[in-house]
């Protein structure tokens, strides 16, 4: 046999061939195929599925999209069958709740009924919202299977010469068929754009939008179109991560700078959506940060692959990260980092204290910060383009802390002596692929006063399932504030002394009785010290 070397089609060419399968999937899946899902389906693959080639992975877009926009038509929306399940959820805590006698579960179950029934009423003006539209869709579908039936009658009188049967139908039935069509579609299409129009429940034609929706689900990156509150998210982002990490605007700014490029389509494709090196003392907010980010862009500190350079102190240590060789013990498992961003493709990478490590785990790096892949060790290649890299470091802390001017910034100087310290640790290779490096300032005794409020807010969250609150007057803000400032290590002093002197002093009252369900308590100064006081309980 002689072998045939087929290559794969670049994006124009899989455009032309989708173009080409359209009709067979719209008669397939009983939907339209917009050309631009035809497009979206073969650029979106191109660029985010990168184990499997085209036109393949482009034909298994469009299929999906038209089956999932087909089953939607047949079955209950998603909205509504959420709200559904939501419902039945809460009858069945109601259940449970009216057995309970205590004051809490009473309280809770008022809540509950009132929820229960502005659920329930949403999801009748849903139900009815669905059941007209999938009416005007199924008599639509009616009317094209119809149509086609007629045009193949033509085609079959034409075939036998029944040229009266071809003219009733071609100049008889097929217009009025047609026109009929043409009536429903542009009524719901008015019907869409009314004053009261809402989006809707059942729609009959493929999108980009359908095709960026499931490429999210496959890949895990959100490319499909921004939504209004999303928008407002990302626009606000910096202001959202102040609301977590005091001080550090140079930071903050540097990071929401990079997701907005990366959300709106600007960044280079080809690299990592942003990489930074964080350098600062300890304590000021650079792991923070990189929680607050995964927790606003994802909902879930669970979206940052912390992976601790401590570990990493040996040279053979690199097999880790990316799998052991062929032969050796671990092969089948993969390597630490890129089975996770195989798995998660779309999240933060945190290199933690990352001058620890030897220095061949930088060579790995390189690849990674400058072409954003890597390859493991069973030849996978994973794809780091949708990760947001973040490397924290030590370095120059001692120069950060005496490095500062009246106003609380660092001044150019210290700077240059950082940017020194930093370039004997790292190689000039490993620095220059990095985008950004941002340098973390002390804290100052006006920014712990902050960080107690956010500390507290926390304790707050904990307290409220014993139907507990929690006042904090100025003057113990201060003391609090005081006592737990230390220039050299950061936030953290203060969170030991919240840990010690008012979470253990109340878990003490609480196992004691001291304190009931529904007390106010408040933290005050009192005597050189900090006071916890009970108030009566709410009735």
């Amino acid at each position: 046999f002689q072998p045939v070397m087929v290559e794969e089609p670049s994006v124009e060419d899989t455009v032309s061939i989708l173009r080409g399968l359209r009709e067979r999937y719209e008669v397939h899946h009983g939907v339209r195929i917009q050309d631009a899902a035809l497009v979206a389906a073969a650029t979106l693959s191109n660029r985010y599925i990168t184990d499997r080639f085209l036109p393949d992975k482009a034909i298994d877009l469009i299929d999906e999209a038209a089956a999932k926009l087909r089953t939607e038509i047949e079955s209950m929306p998603e909205e509504l069958e959420n709200l559904q399940r939501r419902i039945l959820q809460l009858e069945i805590e109601r259940e449970a709740l009216k057995k309970e006698k205590d004051t809490a579960s009473k309280e809770r179950l008022k809540v509950l009924e009132k929820e229960l029934a502005d659920l329930k009423a949403k999801r009748d003006a849903l139900h009815a919202r669905w059941q007209a539209e999938r009416g005007g869709v199924e008599s639509s579908r009616k009317i094209r299977e119809e149509i086609e039936k007629i045009r193949q009658q033509i085609e079959t009188a034409q075939r036998a010469y029944d040229l009266n049967k071809v003219a009733e139908l071609q100049y008889g039935k097929l217009p009025e068929l047609e026109k009929k069509l043409k009536d429903a579609e542009a009524a719901a299409e008015n019907k869409d754009k009314g004053k009261d129009a809402k989006p809707r429940l059942v729609r009959e034609e493929v999108t980009a939008e359908e095709v960026g929706q499931v490429v999210a689900r496959w890949t895990g990156i959100p490319v499909s179109r921004l939504l209004e509150g999303e928008k407002d998210k990302l626009l606000r982002l910096d202001k959202i991560l102040h609301e977590r990490v005091i001080g550090q605007d140079e930071a903050v700014q540097a990071v929401a700078d990079a997701v907005v490029r990366a959300r709106s389509g600007l960044k280079d494709p080809k690299r990592p959506i942003g990489s930074f090196l964080f350098l600062g003392p300890t304590g000021v907010g650079k792991t923070e940060l990189a929680k607050a980010l995964a927790a606003t862009l994802f909902d879930s500190e669970d979206a940052v692959i912390r992976i601790d350079m401590s570990e990493y102190m040996e040279k053979h240590a690199v097999s880790r990260l990316i799998g052991a060789p062929p032969g050796y013990v671990g092969y089948e498992e993969g390597g630490q980092l890129t089975e996770a961003v195989r798995r998660r493709p779309y999240c933060v990478i945190l290199f933690d204290e990352i001058e620890k490590a030897h220095g061949d785990v930088f060579n790995t790096f390189l690849q990674i910060l400058d072409d954003g892949r890597l390859t493991d060790s069973q030849g996978r290649t994973v794809d780091f383009k949708n990760t947001l890299i973040i490397m924290t470091s030590n370095i120059g802390s001692p120069l950060l802390m005496e490095g500062l001017d009246s106003k609380g910034e660092i001044t150019e100087k210290a700077r240059k002596s950082v940017m020194g310290e930093l370039r004997k640790h790292f190689r000039p290779e490993f620095l220059n692929r990095v985008d950004e490096i941002v340098l973390f300032k002390p804290l100052t005794l006006a920014e712990i006063k902050k960080i107690v409020d956010l500390l507290l807010n926390l304790l707050r969250q904990r307290l409220a399932e014993r139907r507990l609150t929690l006042d904090l007057s100025d003057a113990a803000r201060e003391h609090i504030a005081r006592e737990g400032y230390d220039p050299v290590y950061g936030a953290r002093p203060l969170k030991r002394y919240l840990q010690r002197e008012v979470e253990t002093r109340l878990s003490r009252k609480l196992l004691s009785g001291d304190i009931p369900d529904g007390s106010t308590l408040t933290l005050a100064y009192k005597d050189g010290q900090l006071d916890i006081q009970v108030g009566s309980p709410k009735k």
